[in-house]
């Protein structure tokens, strides 16, 4: 699978943008500000209908037009196929693949494989367990429908039973309904996170080995926030009936795949409250590429990778280690100088200088 084209119109800070991308590497060198992140962002957005920065759409549409559009012409083995997205300033949206109109955003999922790694992602080890189930939830959902279906329908389930818990006219009956589907839900959910988090450990653990020269082992473990023995589905029905009253007193659902976390160690240390900055920001790397291979041990392809100017915070080794790997993957970096990944390419690139919301092929 490869990205062969891509074209903006009302884009951020593009008016029009057509480009030819290469089979391989293809480098996007321009000063801050200048609009390379959003051409990244743009590609994201075709594989997961949403955009990693923002939920405000009228925050992706050019000044004073009311109407975005983005276009991807993906070459396929079996079917090439053409994803069009278009944007209005109401917050409405329209996603076609060979113009045909979708009806659900989950139909998109797994027509574009992407792999993302940007700056912001040491977040995922730092801070809250909510941006590392996201991390989950989106690798998985675009290797399975079922479970992007099945978040949806865990989430919707999760506000009512919740709005319930708020209210006056709180009926035990219809929260025994509410814990059924939740349990339903739930359990297909923590089953294919702790499914992904074993494949992170396999694929990870060899190419955190490499990257440090053997001096450090990673572990990923899933933190569940009830019992894994036995049936899952039982197991989280009986532990929202456990936790009711104390829900009831809260008005709020306090067991579920909604609490769970993973945690990431290093040398049996956790890597969040113990790991420098180098340690976490190399697990990060780590599991970037481990969703790679991920993606092509299930999908039998390789995804786009997609760098958002993170060479610059890595050191030399780990710099060659991205480069080296990406022989084989179309991949987009972004960086502000070429001199930054030009010494470390072996094989065939495609540059591209970004000013002010231009694109031109060649350097400066």
């Amino acid at each position: 699978m490869k990205i062969r084209n891509i074209s903006m119109m009302n884009y951020r800070n593009y008016d029009q943008l057509n480009i030819e991308l290469g089979k391989d590497v293809n480098v996007f060198q321009g000063e801050n500000a200048q609009g390379k992140t959003n051409i990244l962002e743009a590609i994201y957005y075709c594989a997961f209908g949403r955009s990693h920065r923002t939920v405000k759409s009228k925050d992706l549409i050019l000044w004073k037009q009311s109407i975005a559009q983005i276009k991807v012409y993906i070459e396929k083995d079996r079917l090439d196929k053409t994803i069009d997205i278009q944007m209005l300033s109401d917050g409405r949206k329209s996603v076609s693949i060979n113009k045909v109109k979708l009806t659900k955003i989950g139909d998109l999922l797994g027509v574009l494989n992407v792999v993302m790694f940007s700056p912001e992602d040491l977040k995922i080890v730092k801070e809250s367990p909510g941006i590392r189930r996201r991390f989950l939830d989106m690798e998985i959902s675009q290797l399975d429908k079922g479970y992007y279906n099945a978040l949806v329908g865990y989430n919707k389930v999760l506000q009512e039973r919740n709005a319930l818990l708020k209210s006056r006219r709180m009926d035990r009956n219809v929260l025994d309904i509410y814990d059924v589907k939740l349990a339903e839900y739930g359990s297909y959910i923590v089953k294919q996170r702790i499914n992904y988090v074993a494949l992170l450990n396999t694929h990870g653990k060899p190419i955190h080995y490499e990257i440090t020269t053997g001096k450090e082992e990673i572990d990923y473990e899933y933190k569940c926030s009830f019992s894994l023995e036995g049936d899952l589905k039982e197991n989280l029905r009986k532990e929202l009936y456990r936790k009711r009253d104390t829900d009831i007193e809260r008005g709020t659902t306090s067991s579920g795949v909604h609490r769970d976390d993973f945690t990431i160690h290093i040398n049996g240390i956790d890597a969040k409250d113990f790991g420098s900055q180098g340690q976490q920001r190399t697990s990060v790397l780590t599991m970037k590429f481990a969703s790679l291979e991920i993606i092509k041990k299930l999908k039998g392809e390789y995804p786009l990778l997609l760098l958002d100017d993170v060479l610059s915070e890595l050191d030399l080794s780990r710099k060659k280690f991205i480069l080296k790997s990406i022989e084989n993957i179309q991949t987009v970096i972004t960086c502000t100088g070429v001199e930054n990944v030009e010494a470390y390419l072996t094989g065939s690139y495609r540059l591209f200088t970004v000013r002010n919301g231009t694109v031109e092929q060649g350097g400066v």
